[in-house]
């Protein structure tokens, strides 16, 4: 997995250059359609067209029947249930194309995550950075030698604050200025980094670094992962959550611009489908 980040960093951080400073609604729709696109023509060539057209027309017949026999309630229960099987038969012929559309999908939407689902920091800001240990590689009755520095830009409001029991140091960063910084942290004899972006810009954020797991680095592709044999497992930056409009409303949550980003594709799809000639 860090191979493939390490690929798909660049890639994504070049695709995202001009739509930094565009709104977010705006680069979630441009982003929106060649996903759209692409989802549609994955789906036209994997799965049987000619087999899920039946099962459409099939469908369409048992609610025409319901509507001829509105009176007949023996003919409206059995147009029911077959209407339920042919469904249930549609959605297993469109199955086997959402195997081949969801792994690049969810790698998509990993790495648009970092671009849309945080903010960056402003001057006057205040964030929570913690640094999570191994629990194993941590003496239960020993505070580890903890260090921080800062470059300028960025501040240590608070004091390191150690909480023994989940093995956790916390500190309160304050932001003076923008730009990219870069903190360094230290732990007994271990020192490690932790990127910090204040920007306006919608652009790549690392909310966090995450440990040498694969689920770790394909939900958090930000940063190289931490090293496996360390005493960090984890260091958290908390971000605030990025600021989505959703019909004139201004929806401050993370996953609001996910939300926006699959109605969007869905009708992309829809309206090409007959283009591209695919039957949904």
């Amino acid at each position: 997995m860090t191979v493939l980040n390490d690929l798909l960093r660049p890639i994504f951080d070049w695709l995202q250059y001009p739509l930094r400073g565009l709104p977010s609604f705006i680069g979630i729709l441009i982003w929106s359609i060649p996903v759209g696109v692409f989802a549609l023509w994955v789906f036209g060539k994997t799965s049987n067209q000619d087999r899920i057209a039946e099962v459409k027309r099939r469908i369409y017949g048992g609610l025409f029947e319901i509507r001829l026999f509105n009176d007949d309630l023996r003919a409206i229960m059995r147009a029911q249930m077959e209407i339920f099987g042919h469904v249930l038969h549609y959605q297993a012929l469109a199955l086997k194309p959402m195997i081949f559309i969801l792994p690049p999908l969810v790698l998509v939407m990993v790495q648009l995550h970092q671009f849309y689902g945080f903010r960056g920091l402003q001057p006057g800001d205040s964030v929570l950075l913690t640094v999570q240990l191994d629990p194993e590689a941590v003496a239960p009755d020993r505070r580890p030698a903890i260090s921080l520095e800062t470059p300028a830009g960025l501040r240590a409001e608070t004091a390191a604050v150690w909480v023994p029991s989940l093995a956790q140091i916390s500190w309160l960063i304050g932001v003076d200025e923008p730009g990219d910084y870069e903190l360094l942290i230290g732990i007994d004899n271990t020192e490690v980094t932790k990127r910090v972006r204040a920007t306006e810009r919608i652009e790549r954020l690392s909310p966090e670094r995450p440990p040498r797991t694969f689920i770790g680095q394909l939900e958090w592709p930000s940063e190289k992962p931490l090293d496996r044999d360390g005493p960090v497992r984890s260091i958290t930056l908390a971000y605030p959550d990025a600021t989505t409009g959703i019909l004139g409303w201004d929806v401050e949550w993370q996953w609001a611009w996910m939300v926006v980003f699959f109605v969007l594709t869905m009708v992309v799809a829809l309206v090409l489908r007959k283009p591209m000639g695919v039957e949904l």
